[in-house]
């Protein structure tokens, strides 16, 4: 016996399967705690989002020594059209005096201050970030909201400025984790019961999921609190999906290969052996791949980017381990009863030998060529979409679903005050030279005004107020022109840094990433397909396939952006994680196709392997497609632009991977190449049958 096939027989032994289920009801006991404690060391601060090396995180660090504490301006914004009343300066006066013992507010509140038509007045608070980063600005932000509009006397009263941002930006992910989970789960419930049509079997795949989501967020918990492990609102989210997803994709996959062993065999323990020894180096190599194309999110530049990937990977590690040992060891203990009312007898026909998807492939092979041509057509054409694509980032006010009350205070503020107000560039610079520094901060266009400079420990810090939208292109310009200026005073050693200068830098770094990462990505792929399938040009064909279905989501997706949903644009990171899970998960179906093709081309040739390898796996790939797309799709459920439109993007491209590259592009590819798809191997020496046997074979 091989030791993968002992290997394999170890979940699903008649002792090894209870050792298995012990064990993983002792890990979850222990790992239930720890996992509901995730959110405890979520770092949502600035610098766990941006570049290390990028010149405004340095401002950030440096203005540190300026300030015991990390701090956030919020903007309190009084709007009479009317014009200002002497009452009205008034009760902002008291209001002002008020916002001093506001929750997390810190040093002197200045204001309130006229704007120049006399149709507003403006107060600005400094609120402590603390360590739980926007999360701390929420209490502040509603206090000082509760405030302004208790005794407003007719006034329109808003929060805005980085602090008010900020909250809203808490409030959109407040219940990310809940939200995201029940959601996901309703999902995968519906689809396993239409899958399985059976109102028990549902029930083991989503457990083992459910275990393997509990046991990774408390593997990550750990890492994040004693291992310095990065993790975010963003990342602990998309674990959530990604791994009920993925860990319902594998489970799919052994369920539908168990099924099929037990018709062959009458023990349930051998035929879960069987299962596991073939099915296992399918999810093996998806799993690899998906993880090492995560781990390949470290060499990002963005923090965020670089964080998200060992959460994934983590992930998706513990998902293949809960799939290959918890599943199979539930499975084996019910029995077939589980299948009920469509039980797997021992000696039964397999129906998917003359199933819906035998046809299809019966109907590609007689036509492999126009089929793989007409479809890669209709695919490239999908591709024109992407001249509407407009990743260059997202304003404050589109990076929201709706218009929270920050969108509206800002938008007020640049009708009444310089459009900068709120959010001020921040100067850094040696001491001696801070003066020329002002200077040539004052003389550069785009820049309203400077404050005074502090000055500590031989270094120099002064704000400086823009003229433009702090997230319009206007404002990134002036950073720019700016930095040249600040950089050009000798022996200063000045930088620039501030919420404009924040999301130039991000930008440029996420730009960055994609030229990076996605060549990288693709390449770790490549070699993963070629050790799996021991060719060359099966590999390079399924990337180009995947390559091909990528552009064709962005395009789709792009256009129903513009036209449909109305949004302004995409996050600069938007190509590079839609790539990273569609590359990722989509070479799944490929592995799940491809292993099973060549399986079958081994004993009956490849034509023949190809339509057989379909219409074994057609249904279950269609299954898993359906239920990883649903559960991408959840990400729609937050208020969030960049989230809405990850989801939209990933789960049409599965869609697309599932019902049209891998079950028609991919097998009509197959059956037209034939022995070649697995040169240089032994199996590309095949000689096929001749032309009337292969219209007898179908």
């Amino acid at each position: 016996m091989s030791p993968t096939r002992r290997l394999a027989e170890l979940p699903c032994g008649r002792r090894g399967k209870w050792v298995v289920l012990a064990l993983w009801l002792v890990l979850l006991v222990v790992a239930g705690p720890l996992a509901g404690k995730l959110t405890d060391v979520e770092d949502n601060q600035a610098s766990s989002w941006l570049p290390g090396n990028a010149e405004s995180t340095q401002v950030l660090d440096e203005q540190r020594a300026f300030q015991p504490v990390d701090t956030a301006q919020a903007v309190v914004v009084y709007v009479r059209e009317g014009g200002i009343t002497p009452a009205d300066k008034a009760e902002a006066v008291k209001d002002a005096r008020a916002f001093a013992s506001a929750p997390h507010v810190v040093g002197p509140v200045t204001g309130p201050v006229e704007s120049a038509d006399g149709q507003a007045l403006q107060t600005i608070v400094s609120v402590d970030i603390g360590t739980g980063g926007w999360q701390d600005l929420r209490p502040a932000v509603d206090s000082l909201r509760a405030t302004a509009a208790e005794n407003s006397l007719g006034m329109t009263t808003h929060v805005t400025g980085p602090a008010g941002v900020g909250a809203d930006q808490a409030e959109a992910f407040a219940g990310i984790d809940s939200t995201l989970l029940a959601a996901t789960v309703a999902v995968v419930i519906v689809l396993l019961l239409l899958t399985y049509r059976s109102p028990v079997l549902w029930m083991l795949p989503l457990f083992s999921a459910a275990g393997a989501l509990v046991v990774a967020q408390a593997v990550i918990y750990l890492l994040a609190d004693h291992a310095g492990l990065t993790v975010n609102a963003q990342s602990a989210g998309i674990l959530i999906v990604l791994v009920l997803g993925a860990g319902t994709d594998y489970a799919l996959l052994l369920t539908a290969r168990y099924r099929e062993e037990l018709r062959r065999h009458e023990d349930r323990h051998e035929a879960m052996a069987f299962a596991l020894h073939r099915a296992g180096p399918a999810i093996l190599a998806s799993s690899a791949t998906v993880v090492a194309s995560m781990l390949c999110l470290l060499v990002a530049e963005m923090n965020s980017t670089s964080g998200l990937g060992p959460v994934c990977a983590i992930g998706v590690l513990v998902a293949l381990v809960a799939m290959l040992t918890l599943l199979p060891a539930l499975l084996v203990i019910l029995g077939r009863w589980v299948f009920w009312p469509v039980k797997p007898a021992f000696g039964t026909p397999e129906p998917t030998r003359s199933g819906r998807w035998a046809h299809v492939g019966e109907w590609i092979a007689q036509r492999p060529r126009k089929v793989w041509i007409g479809t890669g057509l209709a695919l490239a054409a999908c591709c024109v979409g992407l001249v509407s694509l407009n990743a260059t980032g997202l304003s404050t006010a589109g990076s929201f679903t709706g218009t929270p009350d920050s969108v509206v205070g800002q938008q007020a503020l640049e009708a009444h005050f310089p459009a900068g107000t709120g959010a001020p560039l921040t100067v850094v610079s040696a001491a001696a030279e801070s003066g020329a520094v002002r200077e040539a901060t004052r003389a550069t266009a785009g820049i309203a005004s400077t404050t005074e400079p502090t000055f500590h420990e031989g270094r120099a810090l002064f704000r400086a107020t823009l003229t433009d939208p702090p997230d319009s292109q206007a404002a990134k310009d002036t950073v720019d022109r700016l930095r040249t200026a600040v950089h050009a005073v000798p022996n200063a050693d000045a930088q620039v840094g501030g919420s404009t200068a924040v999301i130039l830098d991000a930008g440029r770094a996420a730009t960055s990433d994609n030229r990076t990462i996605i060549p990288l990505v693709l390449g770790v792929v490549l070699v993963i397909l070629a050790l799996l399938l021991r060719a060359v040009t099966a590999p390079l064909v399924l990337i180009a396939t995947v390559v091909l279905s990528y552009a064709a989501a962005l395009g789709i997706s792009a256009f129903f952006f513009e036209h449909v949903f109305h949004f302004e644009g995409q996050d600069n990171s938007f190509p590079l994680f839609v790539f990273v899970f569609l590359v990722a998960l989509g070479i799944d179906y490929n592995i799940f196709l491809m292993t099973r093709v060549r399986e079958e081309a081994v004993q009956q040739g490849t034509l023949r392997g190809a339509v057989a390898g379909l219409a074994a796996t057609g249904g279950v790939i269609t299954s898993a497609g359906l239920i990883l797309a649903s559960t991408f799709a959840v990400l729609g459920t937050l208020p969030v632009v960049g989230f809405a439109e990850i989801g939209f993007a990933v789960a049409l491209g599965v869609l697309l991977d599932t019902l049209v590259v891998r079950s028609v592009l991919v097998t009509a590819l197959t059956v037209d190449l034939d022995r070649h798809m697995w040169w240089p191997s032994a199996l590309s020496g095949q000689v096929p049958p001749p032309e009337k046997e292969l219209a007898r074979q179908l």
